[in-house]
């Protein structure tokens, strides 16, 4: 939140034509409707992670009405891919699985994530930087979209739109491994959610794009760069 807010800072001292910030699927938290729309209530965060996320929101939202900053957070959906985060769950699947070590797998399996490819994530932001939000001095909560606003403020969801199984995750991934492993069937982790899915209609509507990498597609590029990167023969 203090490196969020050194950014909100920079850009009130030195003024930019559009800022486009990482929010997360997490905000929306223990959310039962699904898909998750950015027209859904956030007040309910199950993690500490998800509630700095809708924190940054509600900065960069009062930044957008004080200073006329131009704010687009985008909520991203399980982002996987090369060069990705090592701690993830299909980064550490993988080196295990490779190392013929068991892996963890929470709730038994039953959860769902709507995984998207880095590409569409990247692809989806150059299409919006263009897009910066302009103030609807209109704005009425009661029928208006709850993801735009009075101030140049918007939020959008960034997601396959297709969530997937966790155990055909798996199933994938040992496939474009070439390799099967021993599976150890965890309780849930205080903090995770068991789905996420995301409405996507705005962005379809506004720069007329929508996540469109398979999972199996996904991770056999992944793993393509994974043995290259980490010197894996193959």
């Amino acid at each position: 939140m203090t490196g969020f807010m050194n950014i909100l800072e920079a850009c009130r001292n030195y003024p930019v034509e559009h800022l486009l910030y990482a929010s997360s699927s997490s905000v929306y938290g223990g959310n039962k409707v699904a898909p998750f729309s950015t027209n859904h209530n956030v007040d309910h965060p199950v993690s500490l992670y998800a509630a700095t996320k809708k924190s940054n929101e509600l900065m960069a939202h009062t930044y957008s009405h004080l200073y006329g900053i131009p704010t687009t957070g985008l909520r991203f959906f399980t982002v996987y891919g090369p060069y990705g985060r090592p701690d993830m769950a299909y980064f550490s699947f993988t080196k295990d699985i490779l190392a013929g070590e068991p892996i963890k797998v929470f709730n038994h399996g039953k959860m769902e994530r709507d995984f998207t490819y880095i590409d569409d994530i990247v692809e989806g932001i150059v299409k919006l930087i263009d897009k910066a939000p302009v103030a609807n001095k209109e704005w009425d909560e009661s029928k208006d979209d709850l993801s735009s606003s009075f101030a140049p403020y918007k939020i959008y969801n960034i997601g396959n739109n297709n969530p997937v199984k966790l155990m055909r995750f798996i199933n994938a991934l040992e496939s474009a491994l070439g390799k099967e492993t021993e599976k150890v069937y965890m309780d849930m982790q205080p903090g995770d959610v068991v789905r996420t899915y995301a409405d996507v209609s705005d962005l379809e509507k506004d720069i007329n794009f929508k996540p469109s990498t398979s999972i199996e597609d996904g991770l056999e590029k992944f793993v393509d760069w994974y043995k290259e990167y980490y010197n894996v023969e193959k």
